[in-house]
This record gives C-alpha cells, structure tokens and sequence, in this order.
C-alpha cells in the first residue's frame, strides 16, 4: 500500500531497497515491482553505501529460491 502512495503521489520509475536480508523482503519486492510496473535497479546487502548493488534479476531469484548456496 506505501509503494502504491508513492506512486501515485510521484510517480515511480524504480524501486531500491537498501537492507535485502530475507526472502520475505525479497518476494514482497517482486510483487511490488510487478503491481506498479516499475523495475528495480539497485539493492543494498548490508550496512554500508558500498553495498548498494545494480539488481540482477536471474542472480536475485537463485538466491531467493535457494539455487546458487554452496555444500
């Protein structure tokens, strides 16, 4: 509902989440993206600005469902 306000009031062309910690955020950022139709360009993976990253779409989803984790 918050990401729709905003677009609403402004008019989003992107979506940047700077703390991605989980894949409860990580599905909650694809529906978002899908609903308002808008890319997400960057995430950030911890705590300082040099972890703010260009999204790769196919990299996001391997992790989110687990594919690319090491034995």
């Amino acid at each position: 509902m918050q990401a729709e306000k905003f677009h609403e009031a402004l008019g989003l062309t992107g979506i940047t989440v700077t703390k991605l910690d989980g894949s409860a955020k990580g599905g909650i950022l694809l529906a978002i993206a899908n609903q308002l139709a808008v890319p997400v360009r960057f995430i950030g993976i911890g705590e300082s600005a040099g972890d703010m990253q260009p999204f790769a779409a196919e990299e996001f989803t391997d992790a989110l469902l687990g594919l690319n984790e090491r034995d």
